[in-house]
Protein backbone atom coordinates (compact mmCIF):
# COMPACT_ATOMS: atom_id res chain seq x y z
CA UNK A 1 0.00 0.00 0.00
CA UNK A 2 2.92 2.31 0.73
CA UNK A 3 4.28 1.80 -2.78
CA UNK A 4 0.86 2.72 -4.17
CA UNK A 5 0.80 6.12 -2.45
CA UNK A 6 4.45 6.76 -3.39
CA UNK A 7 3.55 6.14 -7.03
CA UNK A 8 0.53 8.47 -6.86
CA UNK A 9 2.66 11.17 -5.24
CA UNK A 10 5.20 10.94 -8.04
CA UNK A 11 2.48 11.58 -10.67
CA UNK A 12 2.67 15.34 -9.92
CA UNK A 13 1.68 16.38 -13.44
CA UNK A 14 -1.78 14.82 -13.00
CA UNK A 15 -2.18 16.64 -9.69
CA UNK A 16 -1.27 19.87 -11.48
CA UNK A 17 -3.89 19.19 -14.16
CA UNK A 18 -6.48 18.44 -11.49
CA UNK A 19 -5.79 21.74 -9.69
CA UNK A 20 -5.97 23.60 -13.01
CA UNK A 21 -9.31 21.92 -13.70
CA UNK A 22 -10.72 23.11 -10.36
CA UNK A 23 -9.50 26.70 -10.87
CA UNK A 24 -10.87 26.96 -14.42
CA UNK A 25 -14.17 25.39 -13.32
CA UNK A 26 -14.58 28.04 -10.62
CA UNK A 27 -13.78 30.86 -13.09
CA UNK A 28 -16.19 29.55 -15.74
CA UNK A 29 -19.01 29.15 -13.21
CA UNK A 30 -18.33 32.67 -11.96
CA UNK A 31 -17.98 34.54 -15.25
CA UNK A 32 -19.47 32.28 -17.96
CA UNK A 33 -22.15 30.16 -16.27
CA UNK A 34 -23.91 29.57 -19.60
CA UNK A 35 -20.76 28.11 -21.24
CA UNK A 36 -20.20 24.81 -19.46
CA UNK A 37 -19.70 22.45 -22.41
CA UNK A 38 -15.95 22.38 -21.82
CA UNK A 39 -16.44 21.64 -18.13
CA UNK A 40 -18.68 18.67 -18.81
CA UNK A 41 -16.16 17.25 -21.27
CA UNK A 42 -13.22 17.95 -18.95
CA UNK A 43 -15.03 16.34 -16.01
CA UNK A 44 -15.40 13.08 -17.95
CA UNK A 45 -11.70 13.18 -18.88
CA UNK A 46 -10.72 13.86 -15.24
CA UNK A 47 -12.67 10.81 -14.09
CA UNK A 48 -11.13 8.51 -16.71
CA UNK A 49 -7.64 9.97 -16.18
CA UNK A 50 -7.94 9.45 -12.43
CA UNK A 51 -9.07 5.87 -13.03
CA UNK A 52 -6.09 5.32 -15.37
CA UNK A 53 -3.70 6.73 -12.77
CA UNK A 54 -5.10 4.40 -10.11
CA UNK A 55 -4.80 1.35 -12.42
CA UNK A 56 -1.28 2.43 -13.35
CA UNK A 57 -0.32 2.67 -9.68
CA UNK A 58 -1.78 -0.78 -9.02
CA UNK A 59 0.11 -2.28 -12.00
CA UNK A 60 3.35 -0.62 -10.84
CA UNK A 61 2.86 -1.90 -7.29
CA UNK A 62 2.14 -5.48 -8.38
CA UNK A 63 5.01 -5.56 -10.87
CA UNK A 64 2.86 -6.12 -13.99
CA UNK A 65 5.22 -4.36 -16.39
CA UNK A 66 3.24 -5.21 -19.56
CA UNK A 67 0.02 -3.76 -18.18
CA UNK A 68 1.94 -0.88 -16.64
CA UNK A 69 3.24 0.09 -20.10
CA UNK A 70 -0.17 -0.18 -21.79
CA UNK A 71 -2.02 1.69 -19.05
CA UNK A 72 0.76 4.29 -19.04
CA UNK A 73 0.11 5.07 -22.71
CA UNK A 74 -3.63 5.44 -21.98
CA UNK A 75 -2.93 7.67 -18.97
CA UNK A 76 -0.61 9.93 -21.01
CA UNK A 77 -3.23 10.10 -23.76
CA UNK A 78 -6.01 11.06 -21.32
CA UNK A 79 -3.77 13.58 -19.56
CA UNK A 80 -2.99 15.15 -22.91
CA UNK A 81 -6.67 15.33 -23.88
CA UNK A 82 -7.45 16.93 -20.51
CA UNK A 83 -4.68 19.49 -20.96
CA UNK A 84 -6.03 20.40 -24.42
CA UNK A 85 -9.56 20.89 -23.04
CA UNK A 86 -8.35 23.03 -20.15
CA UNK A 87 -6.21 25.19 -22.44
CA UNK A 88 -9.15 25.64 -24.85
CA UNK A 89 -11.50 26.55 -22.01
CA UNK A 90 -9.03 29.07 -20.60
CA UNK A 91 -8.45 30.66 -24.02
CA UNK A 92 -11.93 30.62 -25.61
CA UNK A 93 -14.25 30.80 -22.59
CA UNK A 94 -12.26 33.18 -20.38
CA UNK A 95 -9.38 35.10 -21.97
CA UNK A 96 -10.99 35.98 -25.32
CA UNK A 97 -14.30 36.72 -23.59
CA UNK A 98 -12.52 39.08 -21.18
CA UNK A 99 -11.08 41.10 -24.09
CA UNK A 100 -14.44 41.20 -25.91
CA UNK A 101 -13.79 38.53 -28.56
CA UNK A 102 -16.35 35.75 -28.92
CA UNK A 103 -15.68 33.14 -31.60
CA UNK A 104 -18.03 30.53 -33.01
CA UNK A 105 -18.33 27.27 -31.05
CA UNK A 106 -17.04 25.28 -34.00
CA UNK A 107 -13.74 27.22 -33.88
CA UNK A 108 -13.02 25.96 -30.38
CA UNK A 109 -14.17 22.46 -31.35
CA UNK A 110 -11.76 22.46 -34.31
CA UNK A 111 -8.93 23.67 -32.12
CA UNK A 112 -9.61 20.90 -29.59
CA UNK A 113 -9.81 18.34 -32.42
CA UNK A 114 -6.43 19.41 -33.78
CA UNK A 115 -5.02 19.22 -30.26
CA UNK A 116 -6.39 15.68 -29.84
CA UNK A 117 -4.74 14.59 -33.09
CA UNK A 118 -1.41 16.10 -32.07
CA UNK A 119 -1.54 14.44 -28.62
CA UNK A 120 -2.50 11.09 -30.18
CA UNK A 121 0.34 11.17 -32.73
CA UNK A 122 2.81 12.25 -30.06
CA UNK A 123 1.77 9.46 -27.71
CA UNK A 124 1.95 6.84 -30.48
CA UNK A 125 5.37 8.11 -31.53
CA UNK A 126 6.67 7.88 -27.96
CA UNK A 127 5.34 4.32 -27.86
CA UNK A 128 7.42 3.39 -30.91
CA UNK A 129 4.59 3.39 -33.45
CA UNK A 130 5.39 4.77 -36.93
CA UNK A 131 3.28 7.94 -37.10
CA UNK A 132 3.45 8.15 -40.93
CA UNK A 133 1.86 4.73 -41.33
CA UNK A 134 -0.89 5.73 -38.94
CA UNK A 135 -1.55 8.90 -40.95
CA UNK A 136 -1.61 6.96 -44.22
CA UNK A 137 -4.05 4.40 -42.87
CA UNK A 138 -6.19 7.20 -41.48
CA UNK A 139 -6.32 8.87 -44.90
CA UNK A 140 -7.58 5.67 -46.53
CA UNK A 141 -10.21 5.21 -43.83
CA UNK A 142 -11.21 8.88 -44.15
CA UNK A 143 -11.69 8.53 -47.91
CA UNK A 144 -13.93 5.48 -47.44
CA UNK A 145 -15.96 7.26 -44.77
CA UNK A 146 -16.26 10.39 -46.96
CA UNK A 147 -17.83 8.37 -49.77
CA UNK A 148 -20.28 6.62 -47.47
CA UNK A 149 -21.19 9.66 -45.38
CA UNK A 150 -21.51 12.38 -48.02
CA UNK A 151 -24.79 13.73 -46.62
CA UNK A 152 -23.49 13.91 -43.05
CA UNK A 153 -20.23 15.52 -44.15
CA UNK A 154 -22.21 18.06 -46.17
CA UNK A 155 -24.06 19.05 -43.04
CA UNK A 156 -20.84 19.24 -41.03
CA UNK A 157 -19.14 21.41 -43.65
CA UNK A 158 -22.29 23.52 -43.76
CA UNK A 159 -22.15 24.00 -39.98
CA UNK A 160 -18.53 25.12 -40.17
CA UNK A 161 -19.32 27.54 -43.01
CA UNK A 162 -22.35 29.02 -41.22
CA UNK A 163 -20.42 29.65 -38.02
CA UNK A 164 -17.35 31.09 -39.70
CA UNK A 165 -19.36 33.16 -42.20
CA UNK A 166 -21.51 34.80 -39.52
CA UNK A 167 -24.54 35.30 -41.78
CA UNK A 168 -26.71 34.65 -38.76
CA UNK A 169 -25.95 34.03 -35.12
CA UNK A 170 -27.48 32.46 -32.06
CA UNK A 171 -30.43 34.66 -31.05
CA UNK A 172 -31.36 35.71 -34.60
CA UNK A 173 -34.85 35.01 -35.97
CA UNK A 174 -34.94 33.17 -39.31
CA UNK A 175 -37.68 32.67 -41.86
CA UNK A 176 -37.19 29.60 -44.05
CA UNK A 177 -38.33 29.22 -47.66
CA UNK A 178 -41.45 27.36 -46.48
CA UNK A 179 -42.46 30.33 -44.33
CA UNK A 180 -41.61 28.74 -40.97
CA UNK A 181 -39.98 31.10 -38.48
CA UNK A 182 -37.83 30.39 -35.46
CA UNK A 183 -35.16 31.77 -33.17
CA UNK A 184 -31.66 30.31 -33.58
CA UNK A 185 -30.93 28.44 -30.37
CA UNK A 186 -27.76 26.64 -31.41
CA UNK A 187 -25.66 26.00 -34.53
CA UNK A 188 -24.31 22.46 -34.23
CA UNK A 189 -22.02 20.45 -36.45
CA UNK A 190 -24.79 18.65 -38.32
CA UNK A 191 -27.85 20.88 -37.91
CA UNK A 192 -29.16 24.20 -36.60
CA UNK A 193 -31.74 24.29 -33.81
CA UNK A 194 -34.62 26.79 -34.15
CA UNK A 195 -37.18 27.49 -31.42
CA UNK A 196 -40.58 28.36 -32.89
CA UNK A 197 -43.29 30.57 -31.38
CA UNK A 198 -45.61 27.61 -30.94
CA UNK A 199 -43.25 26.13 -28.32
CA UNK A 200 -41.67 23.71 -30.78
CA UNK A 201 -38.08 23.01 -31.75
CA UNK A 202 -37.20 22.88 -35.45
CA UNK A 203 -34.12 20.89 -36.51
CA UNK A 204 -32.81 22.13 -39.88
CA UNK A 205 -29.87 20.35 -41.59
CA UNK A 206 -27.03 22.80 -42.22
CA UNK A 207 -26.79 21.76 -45.89
CA UNK A 208 -30.42 22.87 -46.34
CA UNK A 209 -29.65 26.29 -44.87
CA UNK A 210 -26.64 26.70 -47.17
CA UNK A 211 -28.64 25.72 -50.25
CA UNK A 212 -31.71 27.92 -49.73
CA UNK A 213 -32.65 31.56 -49.31
CA UNK A 214 -33.08 32.54 -45.67
CA UNK A 215 -34.63 35.73 -44.35
CA UNK A 216 -32.99 37.02 -41.15
CA UNK A 217 -35.83 38.91 -39.45
CA UNK A 218 -35.30 42.32 -37.91
CA UNK A 219 -31.63 42.57 -38.81
CA UNK A 220 -30.30 45.66 -40.55
CA UNK A 221 -26.77 47.03 -40.51
CA UNK A 222 -26.31 49.67 -37.82
CA UNK A 223 -29.95 49.45 -36.67
CA UNK A 224 -31.58 47.90 -33.58
CA UNK A 225 -33.18 44.48 -33.97
CA UNK A 226 -36.84 45.06 -34.86
CA UNK A 227 -39.22 43.63 -37.44
CA UNK A 228 -42.06 45.42 -39.25
CA UNK A 229 -45.55 43.94 -38.93
CA UNK A 230 -48.99 44.93 -40.21
CA UNK A 231 -52.43 45.09 -38.61
CA UNK A 232 -55.31 45.48 -41.08
CA UNK A 233 -58.83 46.82 -40.52
CA UNK A 234 -61.79 48.04 -42.59
CA UNK A 235 -63.77 51.24 -42.06
CA UNK A 236 -66.96 52.59 -43.60
CA UNK A 237 -65.81 54.22 -46.87
CA UNK A 238 -67.91 57.35 -46.23
CA UNK A 239 -65.43 58.56 -43.59
CA UNK A 240 -62.51 60.66 -44.76
CA UNK A 241 -59.21 58.72 -44.89
CA UNK A 242 -57.36 61.71 -43.45
CA UNK A 243 -59.63 61.68 -40.40
CA UNK A 244 -59.35 57.91 -39.92
CA UNK A 245 -55.56 58.10 -40.18
CA UNK A 246 -55.34 61.03 -37.76
CA UNK A 247 -57.58 59.33 -35.17
CA UNK A 248 -55.65 56.04 -35.28
CA UNK A 249 -52.21 57.70 -35.34
CA UNK A 250 -53.07 59.71 -32.23
CA UNK A 251 -54.14 56.56 -30.40
CA UNK A 252 -51.11 54.42 -31.24
CA UNK A 253 -48.50 57.19 -30.88
CA UNK A 254 -49.75 59.00 -27.77
CA UNK A 255 -48.53 56.40 -25.27
CA UNK A 256 -45.92 53.60 -25.49
CA UNK A 257 -47.05 50.11 -26.37
CA UNK A 258 -45.05 47.19 -24.98
CA UNK A 259 -42.63 45.68 -27.56
CA UNK A 260 -43.38 48.39 -30.17
CA UNK A 261 -40.38 50.48 -31.28
CA UNK A 262 -40.49 54.21 -30.65
CA UNK A 263 -38.66 54.80 -33.94
CA UNK A 264 -39.88 54.40 -36.58
CA UNK A 265 -43.21 55.36 -35.04
CA UNK A 266 -46.20 53.10 -35.63
CA UNK A 267 -48.53 54.72 -38.15
CA UNK A 268 -51.72 54.17 -40.10
CA UNK A 269 -52.00 54.21 -43.88
CA UNK A 270 -54.87 53.87 -46.34
CA UNK A 271 -54.35 50.69 -48.36
CA UNK A 272 -57.30 50.54 -50.77
CA UNK A 273 -60.96 51.25 -51.38
CA UNK A 274 -63.66 49.01 -52.81
CA UNK A 275 -62.44 46.58 -55.46
CA UNK A 276 -64.44 44.61 -58.05
CA UNK A 277 -66.32 41.78 -56.39
CA UNK A 278 -65.76 43.18 -52.90
CA UNK A 279 -67.93 45.22 -50.57
CA UNK A 280 -67.52 48.96 -50.32
CA UNK A 281 -65.18 49.92 -47.51
CA UNK A 282 -61.96 51.71 -46.75
CA UNK A 283 -59.07 49.27 -46.33
CA UNK A 284 -56.48 50.45 -43.76
CA UNK A 285 -53.40 49.11 -42.03
CA UNK A 286 -51.20 50.03 -39.09
CA UNK A 287 -47.50 49.40 -39.61
CA UNK A 288 -45.36 48.95 -36.51
CA UNK A 289 -41.89 47.68 -35.68
CA UNK A 290 -41.70 44.79 -33.22
CA UNK A 291 -38.75 44.79 -30.79
CA UNK A 292 -39.29 41.32 -29.30
CA UNK A 293 -39.91 38.97 -32.22
CA UNK A 294 -41.22 36.23 -29.93
CA UNK A 295 -44.42 38.13 -29.05
CA UNK A 296 -45.84 39.11 -32.43
CA UNK A 297 -49.47 38.05 -31.90
CA UNK A 298 -49.90 39.61 -28.41
CA UNK A 299 -48.42 42.88 -29.65
CA UNK A 300 -50.67 42.96 -32.72
CA UNK A 301 -53.58 42.35 -30.34
CA UNK A 302 -52.57 45.40 -28.29
CA UNK A 303 -52.47 47.47 -31.50
CA UNK A 304 -55.98 46.28 -32.44
CA UNK A 305 -57.23 47.23 -28.98
CA UNK A 306 -55.94 50.80 -29.46
CA UNK A 307 -57.52 50.99 -32.91
CA UNK A 308 -60.89 49.77 -31.64
CA UNK A 309 -60.99 52.26 -28.75
CA UNK A 310 -59.89 55.16 -30.99
CA UNK A 311 -62.55 54.50 -33.63
CA UNK A 312 -65.27 54.18 -30.97
CA UNK A 313 -64.27 57.53 -29.46
CA UNK A 314 -64.38 59.14 -32.89
CA UNK A 315 -67.69 57.36 -33.69
CA UNK A 316 -66.18 55.85 -36.82
CA UNK A 317 -67.75 52.41 -37.40
CA UNK A 318 -65.97 49.40 -38.80
CA UNK A 319 -67.12 48.38 -42.26
CA UNK A 320 -70.01 45.95 -42.62
CA UNK A 321 -70.94 43.89 -45.69
CA UNK A 322 -73.18 45.84 -48.03
CA UNK A 323 -75.86 43.15 -47.79
CA UNK A 324 -76.05 43.20 -43.99
CA UNK A 325 -79.63 43.17 -42.68
CA UNK A 326 -80.45 44.32 -39.16
CA UNK A 327 -83.54 43.08 -37.37
CA UNK A 328 -84.88 45.19 -34.52
CA UNK A 329 -87.59 43.23 -32.66
CA UNK A 330 -89.07 46.28 -31.01
CA UNK A 331 -88.97 48.61 -34.00
CA UNK A 332 -89.18 52.33 -33.27
CA UNK A 333 -90.31 51.72 -29.70
CA UNK A 334 -87.15 49.74 -28.91
CA UNK A 335 -85.02 52.50 -30.47
CA UNK A 336 -86.78 55.06 -28.28
CA UNK A 337 -86.18 52.95 -25.17
CA UNK A 338 -82.52 52.66 -26.10
CA UNK A 339 -82.25 56.43 -26.43
CA UNK A 340 -83.86 56.88 -23.02
CA UNK A 341 -81.43 54.40 -21.46
CA UNK A 342 -78.45 56.29 -22.90
CA UNK A 343 -79.81 59.62 -21.60
CA UNK A 344 -80.38 58.14 -18.16
CA UNK A 345 -76.84 56.79 -18.08
CA UNK A 346 -75.44 60.21 -18.96
CA UNK A 347 -77.69 61.90 -16.42
CA UNK A 348 -76.63 59.47 -13.69
CA UNK A 349 -72.99 60.08 -14.54
CA UNK A 350 -73.43 63.83 -14.04
CA UNK A 351 -75.41 63.45 -10.81
CA UNK A 352 -72.74 61.27 -9.12
CA UNK A 353 -69.99 63.87 -9.63
CA UNK A 354 -69.32 66.08 -6.57
CA UNK A 355 -68.30 68.93 -8.84
CA UNK A 356 -71.88 69.18 -10.16
CA UNK A 357 -73.71 68.72 -6.83
CA UNK A 358 -74.61 72.42 -6.69
CA UNK A 359 -76.39 72.34 -10.06
CA UNK A 360 -80.17 72.14 -10.29
CA UNK A 361 -82.02 69.32 -12.00
CA UNK A 362 -82.76 71.50 -15.04
CA UNK A 363 -79.13 72.59 -15.28
CA UNK A 364 -77.96 68.98 -15.27
CA UNK A 365 -80.60 68.07 -17.84
CA UNK A 366 -79.35 70.77 -20.19
CA UNK A 367 -75.87 69.19 -20.20
CA UNK A 368 -76.94 65.59 -20.85
CA UNK A 369 -77.01 65.86 -24.63
CA UNK A 370 -73.63 67.63 -24.62
CA UNK A 371 -71.74 64.59 -23.30
CA UNK A 372 -69.59 62.66 -25.76
CA UNK A 373 -68.85 58.98 -25.23
CA UNK A 374 -65.08 58.39 -24.98
CA UNK A 375 -63.76 54.86 -24.24
CA UNK A 376 -60.04 54.15 -23.73
CA UNK A 377 -58.12 50.88 -23.54
CA UNK A 378 -55.59 49.91 -20.91
CA UNK A 379 -52.27 51.77 -21.26
CA UNK A 380 -53.61 54.73 -23.25
CA UNK A 381 -52.74 58.25 -22.18
CA UNK A 382 -56.11 59.99 -21.88
CA UNK A 383 -54.74 63.47 -21.21
CA UNK A 384 -51.15 64.64 -21.52
CA UNK A 385 -49.43 67.07 -19.18
CA UNK A 386 -49.04 70.51 -20.75
CA UNK A 387 -51.74 70.05 -23.39
CA UNK A 388 -54.62 72.51 -23.62
CA UNK A 389 -58.12 71.03 -24.00
CA UNK A 390 -61.35 72.73 -22.91
CA UNK A 391 -63.21 69.71 -21.60
CA UNK A 392 -63.32 67.38 -18.62
CA UNK A 393 -63.76 63.62 -18.38
CA UNK A 394 -66.43 61.84 -16.36
CA UNK A 395 -65.15 58.36 -15.53
CA UNK A 396 -68.03 55.85 -15.40
CA UNK A 397 -66.03 52.59 -15.36
CA UNK A 398 -62.40 51.58 -14.87
CA UNK A 399 -59.38 53.08 -13.11
CA UNK A 400 -56.75 55.70 -14.10
CA UNK A 401 -53.40 56.94 -12.82
CA UNK A 402 -52.63 60.65 -12.37
CA UNK A 403 -48.91 61.02 -13.17
CA UNK A 404 -46.72 64.12 -12.93
CA UNK A 405 -43.64 64.42 -15.15
CA UNK A 406 -40.86 66.61 -13.74
CA UNK A 407 -38.45 68.68 -15.82
CA UNK A 408 -35.75 66.13 -14.99
CA UNK A 409 -37.80 63.47 -16.80
CA UNK A 410 -38.92 61.50 -13.75
CA UNK A 411 -42.55 60.42 -13.33
CA UNK A 412 -44.42 60.46 -10.04
CA UNK A 413 -47.85 58.89 -9.47
CA UNK A 414 -49.89 61.51 -7.63
CA UNK A 415 -53.08 59.53 -7.14
CA UNK A 416 -55.48 57.05 -8.71
CA UNK A 417 -59.08 57.65 -9.66
CA UNK A 418 -61.57 54.82 -9.83
CA UNK A 419 -65.05 55.14 -11.30
CA UNK A 420 -67.16 57.08 -10.61
CA UNK A 421 -64.81 60.04 -10.84
CA UNK A 422 -63.86 63.14 -12.77
CA UNK A 423 -60.60 64.61 -14.07
CA UNK A 424 -59.49 67.38 -16.39
CA UNK A 425 -61.88 69.87 -14.74
CA UNK A 426 -59.33 72.72 -14.78
CA UNK A 427 -59.23 72.57 -18.57
CA UNK A 428 -63.02 72.98 -18.72
CA UNK A 429 -63.36 75.70 -16.06
CA UNK A 430 -60.22 77.82 -16.53
CA UNK A 431 -58.65 76.77 -19.83
CA UNK A 432 -55.37 76.00 -18.07
CA UNK A 433 -53.00 73.38 -19.55
CA UNK A 434 -53.23 69.87 -18.19
CA UNK A 435 -51.31 69.63 -14.91
CA UNK A 436 -50.53 65.90 -15.23
CA UNK A 437 -50.82 62.85 -17.43
CA UNK A 438 -53.86 60.61 -16.99
CA UNK A 439 -53.17 56.99 -18.00
CA UNK A 440 -55.75 54.20 -18.18
CA UNK A 441 -54.87 51.33 -15.82
CA UNK A 442 -57.77 49.27 -17.17
CA UNK A 443 -60.19 49.61 -20.04
CA UNK A 444 -62.21 52.69 -19.12
CA UNK A 445 -65.44 54.34 -20.23
CA UNK A 446 -65.69 58.11 -20.02
CA UNK A 447 -67.90 60.97 -21.11
CA UNK A 448 -66.41 64.24 -22.30
CA UNK A 449 -68.05 67.49 -21.28
CA UNK A 450 -67.00 70.35 -23.56
CA UNK A 451 -66.84 74.06 -22.72
CA UNK A 452 -69.77 75.20 -24.95
CA UNK A 453 -72.14 72.80 -23.17
CA UNK A 454 -71.22 74.02 -19.68
CA UNK A 455 -70.93 77.64 -20.80
CA UNK A 456 -74.69 77.86 -21.35
CA UNK A 457 -75.30 76.88 -17.71
CA UNK A 458 -72.62 79.25 -16.45
CA UNK A 459 -74.03 82.26 -18.27
CA UNK A 460 -77.56 81.62 -17.00
CA UNK A 461 -76.35 81.44 -13.38
CA UNK A 462 -72.93 83.15 -12.98
CA UNK A 463 -72.86 82.56 -9.20
CA UNK A 464 -72.01 78.93 -10.00
CA UNK A 465 -68.46 80.17 -10.58
CA UNK A 466 -67.90 80.83 -6.88
CA UNK A 467 -69.28 77.43 -5.91
CA UNK A 468 -67.14 75.69 -8.49
CA UNK A 469 -63.97 77.55 -7.55
CA UNK A 470 -64.11 76.17 -3.99
CA UNK A 471 -64.52 72.57 -5.19
CA UNK A 472 -61.79 72.97 -7.80
CA UNK A 473 -59.42 74.56 -5.28
CA UNK A 474 -59.80 71.60 -2.95
CA UNK A 475 -59.05 69.09 -5.72
CA UNK A 476 -56.20 71.21 -7.00
CA UNK A 477 -54.56 71.43 -3.57
CA UNK A 478 -54.83 67.65 -3.14
CA UNK A 479 -52.72 67.17 -6.26
CA UNK A 480 -50.24 69.91 -5.34
CA UNK A 481 -49.84 68.45 -1.84
CA UNK A 482 -49.16 64.98 -3.32
CA UNK A 483 -46.77 66.43 -5.88
CA UNK A 484 -44.79 68.75 -3.57
CA UNK A 485 -45.23 66.90 -0.28
CA UNK A 486 -47.07 69.73 1.55
CA UNK A 487 -48.17 69.23 5.14
CA UNK A 488 -51.76 69.91 6.23
CA UNK A 489 -50.98 73.36 7.66
CA UNK A 490 -49.31 74.58 4.48
CA UNK A 491 -52.13 73.10 2.42
CA UNK A 492 -54.79 75.03 4.36
CA UNK A 493 -52.75 78.22 4.20
CA UNK A 494 -52.58 78.13 0.41
CA UNK A 495 -56.20 77.03 -0.02
CA UNK A 496 -57.81 80.51 0.10
CA UNK A 497 -55.32 81.98 -2.35
CA UNK A 498 -55.86 79.12 -4.79
CA UNK A 499 -59.66 79.47 -4.55
CA UNK A 500 -59.47 83.17 -5.40
CA UNK A 501 -57.10 82.51 -8.29
CA UNK A 502 -59.37 79.83 -9.79
CA UNK A 503 -62.47 82.03 -9.43
CA UNK A 504 -60.69 84.81 -11.29
CA UNK A 505 -59.65 82.43 -14.07
CA UNK A 506 -63.20 81.02 -14.41
CA UNK A 507 -64.70 84.50 -14.78
CA UNK A 508 -62.05 85.45 -17.31
CA UNK A 509 -62.37 82.20 -19.29
CA UNK A 510 -66.17 82.40 -19.54
CA UNK A 511 -66.20 86.22 -19.82
CA UNK A 512 -68.37 86.60 -16.71
CA UNK A 513 -68.91 89.78 -14.73
CA UNK A 514 -66.75 90.10 -11.65
CA UNK A 515 -69.66 91.03 -9.34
Amino acid sequence: MGDFFIHMRERWHFALLFVAFLVIAVLVNRFRPTERRMLRRATILVVFALLAEILLAIADTTGSHLWEERIGWAARLLDGFLAVNLAAGLLFDLVLFAVGIELATIVSDLAIGVGYIAITLGTLSSAGVNASSVVGASAVVSAILALSLQSTLGNVIGGVALQLDGSFQVGDWLQLENGRQGKVKEIRWRHTVLETRDWGTLIVPNSVLLGSQILVLGKREGQPKQHRLWVYFNVDFRFSPSRVIAVVNEAIQAAPIANVAAEPKPHCISMDFASPGRDSFGYYAVRYWLTDLAVDDPTSSAIRTRIHAALRRAQIPFALPATTNFFAPGGDEEEERRTIRHRNKRRDALKTMAIFQTLTKDELESMVDGLTYAPFCVGETITRQGNVAHWLYILVSGKVDIRFRSEAGTTKILTQIEAPGVFGEMGLMTGEPRAADVVALTDVECYRLHKPTFERVMRERPEIAAEMSKILAERRMELIAARDGLDEEERKRRMKTEEERILSRIREFFALDGD
